[in-house]
């Protein structure tokens, strides 16, 4: 239900392809795979599987059998690698883990507690599994760059490959992109927050007078689901709703409603209809306040002077996220989205359609306008 009315400027990295797949709950390991002294464990490729259907990836064994050869490939990668003494410097490896590691903990707001908490491991444990991710992926991706480095295909010879492939036979890649953002949402007047807790009021007169308050959910707040439910939120327990929300529930007494509450979603009147212990059955309206031309266009100035701070090189793109973004998903890893495991590529499919249509339009290391 919320609504929030803001301004980005958008950093574009990088971009790539995967394939698609379905998730498994969690297997005990076991051997599915050897390349030479390197093995692939199940619980390799249900991960791999899992993160891919997490990123909007679709159910088949086909994906499935897609990613086990990328692993099997990747072993083989790292077998050739220690024939050829292909290594990489250790502190490359630590860079990139440090890197992989900030990314995963600012899922969480910066809080160690809560990460252990959700993966089940120590910080020590939850490294030293990310280490191996790493190490492994860059030993991989040097090993390409040397077997490669030699070879030269012509746009003529792509095209002639392509052709060759039967038309039922070419997988359906969904693109992925590194992209970073910095969000300023527009601040709300005084003035707008006063004219939305006056609407609020005057709705909570008119159900005192008789009027039925789901009909005036439905034509007036804000929260999408009011359609199906009339503003029922139905029982909910404690710590499941926003704090001001929650506090205001209890502090009714049944069918008494509140005069306007603010929540970061904006403003609500709320009605008590039932409590049981810490539960709480509760109906509300929601109108959230509109930001002003002026609102939009300070929020849009500002966005545009951190924007040339960092085409000057006064300050960094993930510096810059993290002092000033609003987004709290994004600004603790330093504007970039990023997965469960740190890693920074996310589908164009689950981009925002304001930030797909931008990038469409950008070269990598490209900053846009707000």
């Amino acid at each position: 239900m919320k609504q929030l009315k803001c301004l980005a400027i958008i950093l574009f990295m990088a971009g790539s392809a995967y394939g698609q797949g379905e998730a498994k709950g969690f297997v005990v390991d076991e051997i599915i795979a050897k390349v030479d002294n390197n093995i692939v464990l199940k619980s390799e490729l249900e991960r791999a599987y899992q993160d891919y259907i997490t990123n909007g990836g679709t159910p088949s064994q086909e994906a499935r059998c897609q990613y086990l050869a990328i692993l099997v490939r990747n072993k083989l990668m790292v077998a050739k690698a220690e024939i050829d003494s292909i290594i990489v410097e250790e502190s490359q490896v630590d860079n990139n883990l440090q890197r992989r590691f900030d990314l995963i903990l600012g899922q969480y707001n910066g809080s160690v507690q809560q990460l252990e908490a959700a993966y089940g491991k120590s910080i020590e444990q939850i490294k030293a599994d990310i280490y191996d991710l790493v190490k492994e992926q860059l030993v991989v991706q040097k090993m390409q760059e040397e077997i490669t480095k030699d070879v030269t295909v012509t746009p003529a010879e792509v095209k002639r490959f392509f052709n060759k492939i039967p038309k039922d036979s070419i997988p359906f890649l969904s693109a992925e992109v590194e992209v970073g953002q910095i969000v300023r949402v527009a601040k709300i007047s005084p003035e707008q927050k006063e004219e939305t807790k006056r609407r609020l009021i005057e709705l909570r007169e008119r159900i005192l007078k008789g009027e039925d308050f789901a009909t005036l959910a439905r034509q007036y707040s804000a929260d999408p689901s009011v359609v199906a439910n009339g503003g029922d939120m139905g029982f909910v327990g404690r710590g499941m709703m926003v704090p001001e929300f929650e506090a205001m529930s209890f502090k009714l007494k049944p069918g008494e409603i509140s005069m306007p509450v603010e929540t970061d979603f904006g403003f609500h009147i709320i009605q008590l209809i039932e409590r049981r212990g810490n539960e709480y059955h509760s109906r509300h309206i929601l109108i959230s306040p509109s930001p002003s031309e002026q609102d939009l266009k300070e929020a849009s100035n500002f966005l545009d002077s951190i924007r040339t701070l960092v085409l000057r090189d006064s300050i960094k793109f993930d510096k810059a996220a993290k002092e000033f973004s609003d987004d709290d998903q994004t600004k603790t890893t330093g504007g970039f989205f990023a997965d469960q495991d740190g890693g920074t590529y996310v589908s164009v499919d689950e981009l925002d359609p304001v930030i797909f249509f931008s990038l469409d339009t950008m070269k990598i290391g490209g900053i846009s306008k707000p």
